[in-house]
């Protein structure tokens, strides 16, 4: 029974758990007066959390530090003068798939998504660098202001961020690892919906850090797991034959994952085996369940490689079931638990348990009914539940992977017709995962921002297929040159994007072929994206450098170049749209009109915009309308336009760019 303190509430700690929620990162430890182990602020991070430029802070405190975090925490929260360019000739029907495969810096891909996908996504799966001094990571810029910062980002056309070789004869080996992390994991958390999940791979090197600063961005107590991932080892090794690789569990909140009683299951190894083993022998004995019950048990002789805690299921019964017997006790002693049940040949009560039923009295009625309860050949004795396997092919997901590489590559060399990569996701696992964590969610937002050769697409493809689901993947990658001399430079490929694209193209080719009729509704498509530099042009001038009398020579605000579709997605990410939202594209007289998502919005970025372009606009009542600001010859013009949306839908939000 809770005691009432008879106080008013610690404000303090409540705010402090309202500051967790927002920044778990700044959570730290501290001592009351007393020496008891409290939690705390740690305000040097808040500053930095909130503040433009990078906060010095000397303080020693409990937390995970590295040379470089303050300028790491500052990326994060930096601002990006980029943007995300469709490119129609890589997508797979660009106009219907709800996927996106985004080529850039995956740092600048997690910003420009953080309005329209802020707390949207369920799963983030991400298979990092794992720093083993042989691999690359990549080379963030770091910025004494956020104003600095912005005006570098604009000033490049590519992504400005490149990778770099991370050798063990760097003396920031380990720094420059986390410092790239960092604020990819921060901004990447956001976008989590309330009971999302993030799951890191990784391997012996960077493990102990990768934990320390998953707890320092989510939170300790959002841990739920670390998966091992068990390989093919090495027998000549010196010390333990090795092949481990991991996978780091964190919720967004454990709290809502409970609250909704959230349950991670998988499948139990050789389900479908034993299933079609109880299937054969039920058909063999031509419907005779003691025959069918002994050719069964015969099969299991052979040792299948199985759940072991399929064997229980050992018999089957006349309506060619697999079955265990279990018992009907009741574990707590309940009042409503404790009635008659009658024997169905002597009608007699048969003996109780000392708690009485398991079961309600309906509820056992039911399980009567459904031939559920085994029966003595008389009442003397306690009869037992029936526990069918079939109601048993799901378990709690094991943290513990047995499974060699060797599948994987095999598959994927026969997919992409020739061998690119040494080690490839098996993708049968990512789709386990993938299904365990979006449980009955088949809508769900899954998001890999270091997608390599697509395997989390790949597996998403595969499990909507199997199970006619329609979760949507987002896969960013670093268009990463790649050697002419390697596998994939040999075929043609120019960088491991391409790669991936066209294991995508593939892959959902061969979902949909695996599906037949079911895959017609399938969505195996994907639009392409490529982070560039702003839409908007640098037009400032100083008063000096601008003659009044060529005024009409300055440049246009939208930089040359940029297509009407390049100015929509930034328009869409500006209002927090996702990217992903139905576009249809129509000419009104003469000039190119898109409407997003049934006219949520529609946009003409024509030159020049004549009256009945608007009007004809304004007609479709949207939610919002813009055009170029220069598209307009006059003021006149532009207060004319705003006139017959007042007029025609006042509702409307009219922008220009």
């Amino acid at each position: 029974m809770e005691k009432r303190t008879l106080h008013t509430p610690d404000l303090t700690a409540r705010n402090i758990a309202r500051i967790a929620d927002l920044f778990p990162q700044v959570i730290t430890e501290s001592r009351d007066p007393e020496g008891n182990v409290i939690t705390a602020i740690d305000f040097d991070l808040l500053r930095q959390e909130l503040s433009d430029h990078i906060v010095e802070g000397p303080q020693e405190r409990y937390r995970l530090d590295w040379p470089g975090k303050r300028a790491a925490a500052f990326t994060a929260n930096a601002p990006i003068a980029k943007t995300l360019r469709p490119v129609r000739e890589e997508s797979v029907d660009f106009d219907n798939t709800k996927n996106l495969f985004i080529e850039g810096d995956n740092l600048d891909a997690l910003k420009l998504l953080q309005e329209s996908y802020l707390g949207k996504v369920k799963l983030i799966y991400i298979d990092p660098p794992y720093n083993t001094g042989n691999d690359f990571v990549y080379d963030d810029d770091f910025a004494e202001s956020s104003a600095g910062y912005l005006a570098r980002s604009g000033q490049k056309s590519e992504t400005g961020v490149r990778l770099v070789a991370n050798t063990e004869a760097n003396g920031r080996f380990h720094s420059d690892w986390l410092s790239m992390m960092y604020p990819r994991l921060c901004l990447a958390r956001n976008l989590l919906t309330d009971d999302g999940v993030m799951i890191v791979a990784i391997d012996d090197h960077e493990h102990a850090n990768l934990r320390s600063m998953l707890d320092l961005v989510f939170g300790a107590d959002n841990f739920l797991a670390n998966v091992v991932w068990q390989g093919s080892g090495k027998n000549d090794a010196r010390f333990t034959a090795g092949g481990l690789d991991y996978m780091l569990i964190y919720a967004r909140s454990k709290a809502a994952l409970i609250g909704l009683d959230a349950r991670f299951k998988g499948p139990k190894r050789g389900y479908d085996d034993v299933m079609e083993a109880g299937r054969r022998a039920w058909e063999e004995s031509r419907h005779d369940a003691a025959r069918a019950t002994s050719l069964y048990r015969a099969w299991w002789k052979s040792k299948p490689d199985v759940e072991a805690g399929l064997k229980a299921y050992s018999e089957i019964d006349a309506r060619g079931r697999i079955f265990t017997r279990d018992n009907l006790a009741s574990p707590n002693p309940r009042e409503n638990l404790r009635y008659e049940v009658l024997h169905p040949t002597t009608g007699q009560p048969v003996p109780m348990h000392e708690y009485g039923w398991r079961l309600s009295r309906d509820a056992m009625a039911e399980r009567i009914s459904q031939d559920r309860i085994i029966f003595g050949a008389d009442h003397t004795t306690t009869p037992r539940f029936k526990r069918l396997l079939e109601d048993m092919d799901s378990q709690a997901i094991r943290p513990v992977i047995q499974q060699e590489r060797a599948p994987a590559s095999d598959a994927l060399t026969r997919l992409l017709d020739g061998k690119m990569f040494d080690y490839p996701k098996d993708v049968r696992v990512l789709g386990t995962w993938v299904d365990a964590v979006t449980g009955n969610d088949k809508n769900a937002i899954i998001l890999d921002f270091f997608a390599g050769s697509g395997s989390t697409g790949h597996a998403i493809m595969n499990l909507n297929a199997a199970d006619r689901g329609n979760r949507r993947f987002i896969l960013v990658q670093l268009d990463e040159t790649l050697d002419p001399g390697s596998a994939g430079g040999q075929r043609g490929f120019a960088t491991l994007a391409d790669v991936a694209r066209e294991r995508l193209r593939r892959a959902g080719t061969q979902a949909k072929e695996e599906a037949r009729l079911l895959g017609n509704n399938l969505d195996v498509g994907f639009r392409a994206l490529r982070i560039d530099g702003s839409n908007k042009a640098d037009v400032l001038r100083a008063a000096d450098d601008t003659d009044q009398l060529g005024l009409d020579s300055l440049e246009a605000s939208i930089r040359a170049g940029r297509s009407g579709e390049d100015l929509l997605f930034q328009v869409l990410l500006d209002w927090g749209l996702e990217p992903s939202v139905p576009i249809t594209r129509a000419e009104v007289d003469a000039r190119e009109v898109f409407a997003v998502d049934d006219d949520a919005l529609i946009a003409c970025f024509a030159e020049s915009v004549t009256p009945g372009v608007v009007r004809a606009i304004a007609e479709r009542g949207p939610l919002r309308a813009v055009f170029r600001d220069d598209a307009f010859e006059s003021d006149a013009a532009r207060i004319n336009a705003e006139q017959v949306f007042r007029e025609v839908s006042p509702a409307t939000e009219v922008r220009t760019i």
